[in-house]
């Protein structure tokens, strides 16, 4: 399970021996389909007995199904992987790609599967243990809360993820997997699998309702998706290249055992097992049984029970990790991210989301039926919101190649040369990658926003090579294919709304409570003069704007604030924030890495400048970027502002900055300059 040391994460070290190095210790490949494997591959152990209750031994057919979607839905989370490099998963792409709110939601949403994922995975972990250890099965939802009170404490204490340890147990549980259908094939013939399909379909009638309910309800079998997307500060780089084939793993392994698995076990074994709310539970430990023997049922049984309950450890980690994230986006109260001066853990989070796990297990008295048909509501949620926020900053990407492209053409038209108006219009986007270490460090992944420079440029270039005219066509195939994806995963949310009224009520109440949590800590916040922000990216010029400039080693950001609201009268103003360079510390698994986040300067001003700002209804954005050589130059070639206000003491930093002329401004906390640009 859990282990003494961390995952090395994201270094800022310079590029050379020491960035290859720390390379080496991140997630490659094998070690990201592991962690992803050891969440997804759980799901088998308890999806067929669920799934059987709704839609009977059409539960295989319906896995396969919605195998195909699963498929789409790998594509979009390898894309959010290397777009999104600080992770986060769902609340840093609603919440960049569509607003801070969104990202609330979405931070709800996958809470709520988190919560059911440590409750269902427990529970079967004790369920399949008792078929090896007989007397427990009584007592399993006791065992179950007396589990999950011991990975809140081994949490508590500061065990760590270990991805090491995610290989051994998914390595354990894929080879377990297939000498289960090993067995089960050498026992049957080619003719007597085929007729298998037959009675899959016998006394069923496939009506739009039920293709519905049972495409939404298989999505089940692919809870653990959303896994990968957290490991993007830990991914070694390129992460793009990684997170594809660690993916392709993922579906090639969840592809051969899950859906046939699935149908087996629905099909083969007795039904009075499969009516039994306690055996069912057990299906892929009695399969082995039945078709190899009671030393593969055994080890079925102690190696399932030891991944789920390394699956449920895995949702705390993560739960607690959402948590601190939503609280350094200020939606949650700070004590969230209190630490325990003897662990130095956060204890607060790790007791809540150890605490509402035990708390849905006793309401539902230990019943996994009901278990399986709450966990829809927070997962297909999840994917949604994830899906919705990649389509729109893929269109946001679309859209601005077509402005590029037009302006390349009419470029080419005057006689310009090409290159040199592809590398002026660049700089619209070029800004939004993190410059010098940021740039070695990401691998080209996009700032913020998700908006990727060479992506843009690629597709606003004319195509004029066969390669680069099936790029352009395989682009224009992905988007579409993303919107399918996206119509789809709705569609199944949108029908378990209906279908499941319990996960409705649960989800949506959890997710309610944590949106009224939000909305309150907001406005104790604003009542104390500061506003919650979420920075943004700067896609192209701001024109008649203003760009306020706030560093964090000088005492005049209050006046700098005030005079860029007052010069604005009213125009856009775009507020950059320049935070120190701080060596990172090394994060562990799922956790959220962003520099403007743990900068508790640039939240408080910020939050200062939009208070301010908000009274003027000045239109305004908030931009973030660690020091380093020519970080405000870069900002302003970009916006092409107006007047860019700062502390007179700092113009000296701002050497790349070209003004037509600089005027100084006396006010009451000292001397502003405003550096005036006719562009």
């Amino acid at each position: 399970m859990a282990q003494d040391s961390t995952i090395p994460g994201v270094s800022e070290a310079s590029p050379g021996e020491d960035e290859r190095h720390s390379n080496k210790n991140l997630l490659g490949p094998l070690l990201c389909w592991a962690v992803v494997f050891a969440d997804i591959g759980t799901s088998v152990y308890y999806t067929p007995g669920i799934l059987y209750g709704t839609v009977g031994t059409l539960a295989g057919f319906f896995v396969l199904l919605t195998m195909s979607v699963f498929v789409l839905l790998t594509l979009k989370y390898a894309e959010v992987t290397h777009r999104f490099p600080q992770g986060g998963g769902v609340v840093t792409v609603a919440a960049q790609a569509i607003n801070r709110w969104v990202g609330a939601l979405g931070g709800m949403f996958i809470l709520v599967d988190y919560f059911l994922t440590a409750a269902i995975s427990c529970l079967s972990g004790m369920i399949y243990l008792s078929v090896v250890i007989k007397p427990i099965g009584p007592y399993a939802l006791l065992i179950t809360i007396v589990v999950l009170v011991l990975l809140g404490v081994l949490n508590w204490v500061g065990i760590s993820e270990s991805a090491k340890v995610s290989l051994v147990g998914a390595v354990i549980a894929f080879a377990s997997d297939i000498a289960i259908l090993i067995s089960v094939f050498t026992h049957m013939s080619f003719s007597a699998f085929l007729s298998l399909f037959p009675r899959m379909f016998a006394n069923h009638v496939l009506g739009p309702t039920t293709i519905l309910v049972g495409f939404a309800g298989s999505f089940l079998a692919f809870s653990g998706l959303e896994s990968i997307s957290q490991l993007s500060p830990v991914m070694k780089t390129p992460r793009k290249k990684v997170a594809g084939m660690a993916l392709l793993l993922v579906v090639l392994t969840i592809g051969i055992t899950s859906p046939l698995l699935t149908l087996l076990s629905t099909i083969l074994l007795p039904k009075s097992v499969l009516d039994d709310p306690y055996l069912s539970g057990q299906v892929i430990s009695l399969l082995g049984g039945k078709y190899g023997s009671i030393i593969l049922q055994t080890e079925v049984a102690i190696s399932a029970s030891a991944l789920l309950v390394f699956a449920s450890n895995t949702a705390i980690i993560g739960s607690y990790h959402v948590f601190m994230a939503l609280s350094r986006m200020e939606f949650f109260p700070a004590f969230i991210l209190q630490r325990n001066k003897l662990r130095g853990t956060p204890h607060y989070s790790i007791a809540i989301v150890t605490v509402i796990p035990i708390l849905v297990l006793i309401a539902v008295q230990g019943n996994i039926n009901i278990l399986g048909d709450m966990y829809a509501f927070g997962l297909l949620g999840a994917f949604t919101l994830t899906c919705l926020g990649l389509d729109i900053v893929r269109h946001r990407e679309r859209k601005v190649a077509r402005s590029l492209s037009r302006q390349l053409r009419n470029g080419a038209g005057k006689g310009v040369n090409n290159d040199e108006v592809a590398k002026d219009l660049t700089h619209n986007v070029d800004e939004l990658l993190h410059r010098a270490a940021d740039k070695s460090e990401l691998n080209g992944a996009s700032h913020p926003g998700g908006l990727q420079p060479e992506a843009i440029l690629a597709m606003a270039t004319p195509a004029t090579t066969v390669r680069a005219r099936l790029h352009d066509l395989w682009n224009r195939v992905d988007f579409w294919l993303g919107v399918l994806t996206t119509v789809l995963v709705f569609t199944a949310w949108s029908t378990n709304l209906v279908s499941k009224p319990l996960a409705t009520a649960f989800g949506g109440s959890v997710a309610a409570v944590g949106m009224l949590i939000a909305l309150v800590n907001y406005r104790l916040q604003t009542q104390r003069g500061h506003m919650p922000v979420v920075t943004t990216g700067i896609t192209g010029r701001i024109p008649d704007s203003v760009l306020a400039v706030l560093t964090a080693n000088n005492g005049h950001n209050d006046m700098v604030i005030r005079s860029a609201i007052s010069s604005a009268e009213g125009r856009p103003i775009v507020f950059l924030y320049v935070g120190d360079r701080k060596v990172a510390r090394t994060p562990s698994m799922f956790e959220v890495v962003d520099p403007y986040l743990e900068d508790q300067k640039a939240k408080e001003y910020f939050g200062k400048a939009e208070n301010l700002a908000n009274k003027s209804k000045a239109p305004r954005s908030f931009v973030y970027r660690q020091q380093e050589p020519g970080v405000v130059a870069s900002v302003w070639q970009v916006v092409h502002p107006r007047d860019t206000v700062l502390a007179a003491e700092n113009t000296e930093e701002v050497k790349d900055v070209n003004p037509d002329r600089i005027r100084y401004e006396l006010t009451p906390g000292g001397k502003v300059a405003h550096l005036l640009k006719h562009w």
